[in-house]
């Protein structure tokens, strides 16, 4: 009984790996983004991410930095009903159950540096930040799949040896904390063929950095002996590398601003470093293994954006992203199970009330093509509409200064199951999300 108690906490741990990113790509690279939304055909030094072929119409020749910070805080949180097996007198029965899981996810510093240095035609550019990855996140008190899954077993296994366990007679303690992150370089040269058309050809290298540690146990209660059924501790780090290819085209007449960029999907593995692992059989965390390679690739991505000056100080963006998930590698294939990739469109504004003072506004609505066997209690999304708004603000001729706030709403996610987490009872999962980024960018022009 005991190895098919740790079965289902290793069935709970390997879904782990992708919950904090999975096919999530950081596109606020800057808080120019954050205060607009739609920067794809802007022409600035947030462009060395967002629209690297416009850079070759910065105004004039030098060189160009910017410093940026971020801090962004989400909850992820599960409202979970299903029933769980119990006995009524002498006879098995069921009862119903129902929790409000919490997880909260942080990451309060998140920086990046855009650079770039134009002369003549030629510009070269250099790009340092946070580009995909969920940050840091912890379940204090567990997960439905665990509660859910452990139950079904204990009362199954020891209903078979004629003395059923209820879930009043044992408690089930869980933990787990894990952090995502992809660092990005990027490096590139555009070039401008004339006044209307340039290009860009780069590349950036990803260094993904994550791990997971925690534990899992199983227990009677107190009054019962306080026996333990099921114990396992975890401390792992992971680590991986991939380089991703990226193309840009820019396109100016008259009012209007035309751009696209593809980023090229990057292969990745993670492999781990793990630092404690006890279990009374380890070949159930095979997964978790030190020296154990788990496929995490980076989707590609296209970008197309338009924007057009309505007055010299009033000006519009619009853009469309798509990323293909359904063809970036995951965890045991799981991108099959997603029926497209993630579509996102953005609209934005920004006005110059003074020469010393820009107000900027924009929405995103992005759109997911999620399905019940993608969507799971360790790695769910939610379609969402973002807001974003802000100011910048010229403190001299070359220094100029972004701040702004970035919203995300996200649309509950109804899962229903007749076989919940496979215990063979219903049961229902409500998924649901909250976002909020502060952000200041420092732009200097030499």
């Amino acid at each position: 009984m005991k190895k098919l108690f740790l079965s289902s906490i290793a069935l709970f741990l390997s879904s782990m790996p992708i919950y904090a990113g999975g096919i999530l790509t950081n596109t606020n690279q800057h808080a120019a983004f954050l205060r607009m939304l739609a920067r794809g055909a802007s022409i600035g030094i947030d462009g060395v991410y967002s629209n690297p072929a416009g850079l070759s119409f910065l105004p004039h020749d030098g060189l160009y930095l910017s410093l940026t910070n971020q801090s962004a805080y989400q909850s992820r949180n599960i409202d979970a009903s299903f029933k769980m097996y119990a006995m009524n007198d002498d006879r098995p029965a069921t009862t119903d159950f129902q929790k409000y899981y919490r997880g909260k996810a942080s990451a309060p510093f998140i920086p990046s540096i855009h650079a770039a240095y134009k002369q003549g035609d030629w510009t070269l550019s250099a790009f340092l930040g946070v580009t995909g990855g969920g940050g840091k996140a912890s379940f204090d008190e567990g997960l439905p799949l665990f509660s859910s899954l452990m139950s079904a077993l204990i009362f199954k296994q020891t209903a078979a040896a004629g003395k059923p366990l209820s879930p009043q007679m044992y408690d089930i303690y869980t933990s787990m904390n894990g952090k995502q992150f992809i660092y990005g370089l990027q490096l590139g040269l555009s070039y401008r063929f004339n006044s209307h058309l340039s290009a860009f050809f780069g590349g950036r290298m990803n260094y993904f950095y994550g791990g997971y540690e925690g534990f899992v146990k199983a227990q009677l209660i107190p009054s019962l002996g306080g026996k333990e059924l099921a114990s396992i501790k975890l401390d792992c780090d992971q680590t991986g590398w991939g380089l991703t290819p990226v193309i840009g085209l820019d396109y100016q007449t008259g009012r209007w601003n035309f751009a696209a960029k593809y980023e090229f999907k990057t292969n990745m593995n993670i492999e781990n470093k793990t630092k404690v692992l006890e279990s009374p059989d380890p070949s159930l965390l095979a997964p978790y293994a030190d020296g154990v390679n788990t496929p995490s690739d980076i989707p590609s991505l296209l970008t197309v954006a338009a924007g057009y000056q309505i007055l010299p100080t009033w000006r519009v963006n619009g853009e469309f992203h798509f990323f293909d998930d359904k063809r970036a590698g995951m965890a045991n294939d799981k991108q099959k199970a997603l029926t497209r990739g993630t579509f996102e469109y953005q609209v934005g504004t920004e006005y110059d009330l003074t020469k010393q003072l820009t107000v900027s506004g924009g929405i995103q609505f992005t759109d997911y093509g999620l399905s019940d066997d993608f969507q799971s209690d360790t790695s769910f999304y939610c379609d969402s509409y973002s807001l974003g708004f802000g100011a910048a603000v010229k403190l001299t001729t070359q220094c100029t200064l972004n701040i702004a706030y970035f919203w995300t709403k996200y649309q509950n996610y109804v899962k229903s199951s007749k076989n919940y987490n496979r215990t063979g009872l219903p049961g229902t999962d409500v998924y649901s999300r909250t976002n909020k980024v502060f952000g200041f960018s420092v732009e200097y022009a030499f």
